[in-house]
């Protein structure tokens, strides 16, 4: 016969078991996370202004942004952020969203693209290309990347954007491929997606631009792009740079399929 005090043993470690089989993983806590903050995601804020932007009279040519080609036709936003970066043959140049944006600020408003490339992120008109670039990637959440490479210099940037993954090089003889070359490599708590293959749904490439918490900032795909660059300690792009607009192309293509969520946000 068994005894009573043996039963009470078997059970109090039962119990005691009971957390440790429930106890969350790391990266299903910070998911967790995500999913309380979106509901109130402040990159709604900035969507608000990014589509005031657009559609409001500014510059020194008084006119709005409502006929800027994104490269679905003047004036078109849905769809378009999920197939940039891409070839425009009116600048003869690949261009992602925000350098567009700039182009289309200098041609139809009257800016000029050179001073609002040299400024800050997050500062005056580079504020407002963020902005601008928040909304319009907000009217294609949900469908899926699909950049072309029928062009040319799209084939030859997808190549450099490939070779610039795996280029090795800084004090610490970093890549971005350090970080994103393989499965199951993670940051502190954060999970590092394998970005040579479409990461999946809402991942990588598709989750930016991107309000991160950690700084109260809303971060844009330039941003993310130039600090990568500063965590393996290389001097900072310019903005739009061959460099980063290449890298945009090589993570776009490796997307294709892969649903948009952005703007999404970080921790």
């Amino acid at each position: 016969m068994i005894k009573a005090s043996t039963l009470s043993i078997a059970a109090a470690l039962a119990l005691c078991m009971v957390p440790a089989m429930a106890q969350k993983t790391a990266s299903q806590g910070i998911d967790e996370y995500r999913a309380m903050l979106q509901d109130g995601n402040p990159a709604e804020l900035f969507e608000a202004k990014g589509e005031d932007l657009w559609k409001k009279v500014r510059g020194p040519k008084n006119a709005s942004l409502e006929k800027c080609d994104l490269g679905k036709g003047p004036g078109v936003v849905k769809g378009a952020f999920v197939e940039l970066p891409r070839y425009f043959a009116d600048t003869q140049k690949m261009q992602d969203l925000e350098s567009r944006l700039v182009t289309c600020m200098e041609t139809l408003q009257g800016f000029n693209a050179a001073e609002i490339s040299k400024t800050a992120f997050g500062r005056g008109e580079m504020a407002n290309v963020t902005a601008l670039a928040t909304w319009i990637s907000a009217e294609s959440k949900g469908l899926r990347f699909n950049l072309s490479q029928a062009h040319p210099q799209e084939k030859i940037f997808y190549e450099v954007g490939k070779r610039l993954f795996f280029q090795r090089g800084g004090p610490h003889d970093f890549s971005c491929a350090s970080c994103h070359g393989e499965e199951g490599k993670r940051i502190r708590l954060q999970d590092l997606p394998m970005l040579t293959k479409n990461p999946g749904d809402g991942v990588g490439f598709a989750a930016w631009p991107a309000y991160r918490v950690s700084n109260g900032q809303m971060w844009s795909m330039q941003l993310r792009l130039n600090d990568c660059y500063r965590q393996q300690r290389f001097p900072y792009p310019g903005f739009a740079s061959d460099a980063t607009v290449a890298l945009a192309t090589y993570l776009g293509v490796n997307a294709k399929g892969a649903a948009s969520v952005a703007p999404a946000i970080k921790r």
